[in-house]
């Protein structure tokens, strides 16, 4: 398997995270995707290769234009402010608020885009994002090209990124941005398989109302975990898009004898929808030894489910999205790719 990857993400290393109530460092780092390179040389999974620029022009098929400026010159416009610290968010147009649009000052801006508190922008954001981005559609591209699988290594993540908000750690919608690549260069249907530990809600977001893109989201219960405000199993899609979100919320404590049923669920009805190909948002913070998340897989499990998404033979993109247990991130990613390509 080919894993496209760009050393562009050394630009985003931000040096605070609110957590807890404490500003620590920040859980998505840039050891991450080191531990994973790491792996992929141990076990010889295949080339690693870097992405070809593509420019903004798949991530405006995607994002909102204001959004796209406004990541293109935050930090600037932040630092022009006199703040000395790192771009984070103080105020939101929450519930009652909002009716006048994003504020002028940078302060409101922020919070206009802002989905959530904890991810600070700083020097380098919006130029790994980017990259980010050219990662996923390069890959893309392979799998449209002909390729079995590919494995876009983005950083940062980007399931959690709507048309216009940030936050979670994600900037560009990657795996969004790549699906609409496929729509764009003829693949009918395509299904969005989610299996990090938190809800895809800028996935579902952009897709909605959508036939064309089938979404389903394996996470944490919105009741008890990150983003909190969508991802219910009740969220089926809207409109057009009516029956073709579909969402499964899992307690805290899941094990994979659980989560592997949802997960055949999800391929069932992946099967059923007649998908072209198959883009999968791989988090692996459902380990059980992840700092941010309360699922309990182990390290073979990853093995297992990824046997399981080759079941299907469908083209498959697999596009990188969380897991913060770095000693571990690198054995549990491969351990899906090596899992798919030995079905």
């Amino acid at each position: 398997m080919r894993t496209i990857h760009s050393e562009k993400h050394r630009l985003r290393a931000p040096q605070t995270e609110l957590s807890g109530g404490r500003l620590v460092r920040p859980f998505e780092c840039p050891e991450r995707v080191e531990h994973i390179l790491s792996r992929i040389a141990q076990t010889g999974l295949g080339p690693v290769e870097p992405p070809v620029a593509h420019g903004l022009g798949p991530a405006r098929a995607i994002h909102a234009p204001d959004y796209l400026d406004f990541l293109a010159t935050v930090w600037e416009r932040w630092r022009a402010a006199g703040h000395e610290g790192e771009a984070i968010p103080t105020v939101w147009p929450s519930r009652r608020m909002g009716r006048r649009g994003a504020p002028q000052a940078i302060d409101g801006a922020l919070g206009w885009y802002a989905l959530a508190g904890e991810t600070a922008i700083s020097s380098g954001t919006w130029e790994a994002a980017q990259a980010a981005a050219d990662v996923a559609v390069t890959a893309a591209d392979l799998v449209l090209g002909g390729a079995r699988s590919a494995f876009a290594l983005c950083r940062p993540p980007g399931h959690h990124a709507a048309q216009d908000m940030y936050g979670g750690y994600c900037f560009l919608n990657n795996a969004a941005i790549a699906a609409q690549r496929m729509r764009e260069a003829g693949a009918e249907r395509v299904a969005l398989l989610d299996v990090d530990f938190h809800h895809g809600n800028g996935t579902q977001a952009i897709f909605e109302d959508r036939a064309d893109v089938l979404f389903l989201s394996l996470h944490g219960d919105p009741a008890q975990e990150f983003p909190h405000f969508l991802g219910g199993a009740d969220e089926t899609g809207v409109g057009a898009g009516e029956g073709f979100t579909v969402n499964y919320p899992l307690p805290p404590g899941t094990g994979y004898a659980a989560w592997a049923e949802a997960l055949e669920d999800a391929l069932g009805r992946v099967a059923a929808f007649g998908a072209d190909a198959l883009i999968v948002s791989l988090g692996v913070d459902t380990f059980r030894g992840d700092p941010i998340s309360s699922f309990r897989l182990e390290s073979d499990d990853f093995a297992d489910y990824g046997r399981r998404i080759a079941r299907p033979g469908l083209p498959t993109l697999f596009v990188m999205e969380g897991g913060y247990a770095v000693a571990e991130i690198g054995v549990n990613v491969v351990n899906v790719l090596t899992g798919f390509e030995g079905s």
